[in-house]
């Protein structure tokens, strides 16, 4: 038997590491934070053996196609695939910043729309029969897709929108903050909302691709939102402590063998949520 491995993006701090904490604890095999900064992540590894838990490292730059293809291909090579992935890894700026909108909306999505596509296209081909993907999204994306146009929200709860159709969505909403052209064409002003409508959507186009393409390998993958949460990027004003928001993701990463459901959802405190 080839030692189980789990790999969660983004994972030196906040949510991430406390996806990684509980890993740790319930999942058994081979645990991964994973980070752009080696150093980050180094410490990271340490202040968990503090706890007497042994996660792993690896480096990774969601951003990075060459990371994210290096870090796919040792994966593969050591542990056959993947049985566990996590995309964490996202950004938000604060409400008070000043970037330009257009500025935002490029950055944001670019980190947590498209840089989290490579991260599938390139995992999902290495990820194990009985795996699990976990996305992290947010519920800040389902109150965005209510405030899309009529036509943007026929499209991202259509069972027939592909991934192209998806990604030219977004990259459309990316070109019309630069004219400022976004509200006429059907756009909320919010790049972190919208990052997200993508990102639950491109969960479900991609489930229903295992469905028929892998039917019979058992691997689950959701979405999910792990509510407010006291981080760097939420503010310490957040009801939530990372070791709580981490729960729901981690029981969607947990889901035990033999599990059908669910799949293809958008997942808050553990139950499936309207989209």
């Amino acid at each position: 038997m080839s030692t189980k491995v789990a790999v969660v993006t983004g994972s030196n701090k906040g949510i991430g590491l406390a996806i990684v904490r509980a890993l740790c604890k319930e999942f058994q095999g081979d645990v991964y934070i994973t980070a752009r900064d080696v150093g980050r992540g180094q410490e990271a590894v340490k202040s968990l053996n503090s706890e007497e838990l042994k996660p792993m490292f690896h480096q990774l730059d969601i951003n990075d196609l060459n990371s994210i293809t290096a870090a796919a291909a040792f994966f593969k090579d050591k542990y056959g695939g993947v049985d566990v992935l996590v995309n964490n890894a996202g950004i938000a700026f604060k409400v008070a910043d000043t970037t330009p909108f257009d500025v935002q909306a490029e950055v944001t999505l670019k980190t947590n729309i498209f840089a989290t596509r490579d991260m599938l296209t390139h995992f999902m081909p290495i990820i194990k029969a009985g795996g699990r993907v976990v996305n992290v999204s947010s519920v800040v994306g389902s109150r965005t897709l209510n405030k899309c146009s009529a036509a943007l929200q026929q499209r991202f709860r259509s069972e027939d929108i592909t991934e192209e159709e998806l990604m030219g969505l977004m990259q459309q909403f990316v070109d019309l903050t630069k004219k400022n052209q976004h509200k006429q064409g059907g756009w909320p002003e919010a790049a972190y909302g919208v990052s997200k409508t993508g990102l639950t959507t491109l969960s479900m186009i991609l489930a229903r691709r295992l469905s028929r393409e892998r039917p019979n390998d058992g691997i689950l993958l959701n979405a999910c939102c792990p509510g407010w949460v006291r981080t760097d990027m939420a503010g310490d004003k957040a009801p939530k402590s990372p070791d709580e928001g981490a729960i729901t993701p981690v029981y969607l990463a947990l889901l035990p063998p033999g599990a059908t459901e669910p799949h293809g959802k958008f997942v808050s405190e553990k139950e499936v949520q309207p989209w």
